[in-house]
């Protein structure tokens, strides 16, 4: 039983400096990119740890009260799927916003929320495509899904573009999403 415990406590251990450490690797890797501190025509390679250590460590600092769990898979051909747990009750109220009756009784506790979205990139510009949208396993589209976009994603990051093309900052010239590994080319 004792070397059970051992053993489950040396895993606990190295699972949190990995997490410390893919945060730390990923950070640098951001740094870099911001500070313009990557050669041109680099590709910097972020894995799915380093990427969802991450978001477990700052989207708490900039995200609204009503979002837990936040989760990236890399699929592959330039998609990605991100999961979390919502409470929309909660988001509204960070909001500023009183939750309406049905929002109330509909939506009221956690609910998990995966998005799969594409990435189309080059010459420094990427469009962010939704492909799939699920709530608590239901798939969400058409007007429902509109609905969500114009109250939650919006209010909450105004400056989200969803199927319009924009311009990457900091030199990037492309984006790209391979199973478990997202890669950041730097323009020549």
């Amino acid at each position: 039983m004792r070397g059970l415990a051992i053993a489950l406590m040396l895993l606990v251990t190295s699972t949190s400096f990995a997490s410390r450490t893919d945060y730390a690797n990923v950070k640098r890797k951001f740094d870099q990119i911001e500070k313009q501190q990557v050669k041109p025509g680099s590709r910097i390679s972020i894995s799915s740890a380093e990427l969802n250590s991450y978001v477990q460590t700052e989207l708490p600092k900039v995200a609204p009260p009503g979002i837990r769990q936040p989760l990236v898979v890399l699929n592959g051909h330039n998609t990605a799927t991100g999961t979390a747990l919502i409470d929309f009750v909660k988001l509204r109220s960070a909001q500023g916003k009183a939750p309406n009756w049905i929002l109330r009784n509909l939506f009221q506790g956690e609910h998990e929320l995966s998005v799969t979205a594409r990435v189309s990139s080059g010459a420094g510009k990427a469009t962010v495509d939704i492909e799939k949208v699920e709530l608590g396993g239901i798939p969400i589209s058409g007007g429902a899904l509109d609905f969500l976009i114009r109250n939650y994603l919006v209010p909450n990051y105004p400056d989200a573009k969803i199927g319009q093309p924009f311009a990457l900052k900091y030199r990037m010239d492309r984006l790209e999403v391979s199973p478990g590994m997202a890669y950041v080319t730097m323009s020549k």
